[in-house]
């Protein structure tokens, strides 16, 4: 009768655990994706993709969470038209053959109540590598005009591009190392 008591008890907190996971949909005017690249150790090129949308799940009783954000590579923007051109191009990017960069987590990591870093996979230009997203300024907050939940904050990475194949540029002293910034706001569904 215990052993039953005990198992019933499990499940029971089990389920709710599970029934406290949260699905949010990236909010595309909230949601920025921005890139710098050093350019010969002088300045900085920085651009941003205008188009890109995602979902999260966040169980934040269970401190567990999954996201997936997909990012169109022809909706680059650095100000720039011959840039972008160049960046869309087979010799980076290629976006034509590679439409877009996506990245999936594997896991959450949490300091306290907040989340701290996510581990993930990057799949670009059809290559897949695994990089971890630092957080900064992770909240929840209840929004109050869509009277909904919205979570977000800051997150950053740095990876080496040659791992992708955007090897343009090294040969002439391009640095390989890619600094990625998502500011991103997601809401509760």
């Amino acid at each position: 009768m215990k052993k039953a008591l005990l198992l019933a008890s499990l499940i029971a907190v089990t389920g709710l655990a599970q029934a406290e996971a949260a699905n949010y949909a990236i909010d595309p005017t909230h949601t920025y994706a921005t890139f710098e690249m050093r350019h010969f150790g002088t300045s900085t090129n920085r651009g941003r993709f205008d188009k890109k949308e995602g979902t999260v799940q966040l169980d934040k009783a269970a401190k567990t969470g999954k996201v997936e954000i997909t990012i169109n590579m022809d909706s680059i923007n650095t100000g720039f038209s011959k840039f972008d051109g160049h960046l869309k191009s087979a010799e980076i990017f290629d976006a034509a053959k590679f439409p877009t960069a996506k990245f999936v987590s594997t896991k959450f990591n949490f300091t306290g109540d907040k989340v701290s870093s996510i581990d993930g996979e990057l799949t670009l230009k059809g290559k897949t590598a695994p990089v971890t997203l630092k957080a900064d300024n992770f909240n929840c907050y209840e929004n109050p005009m869509l009277k909904r939940e919205v979570c977000g904050g800051d997150f950053e990475t740095t990876f080496d591009r040659t791992q992708f194949g955007a090897d343009y540029g090294v040969a002439y002293g391009f640095p390989k190392d890619v600094k990625v910034v998502i500011q991103v706001e997601a809401i509760k569904q």
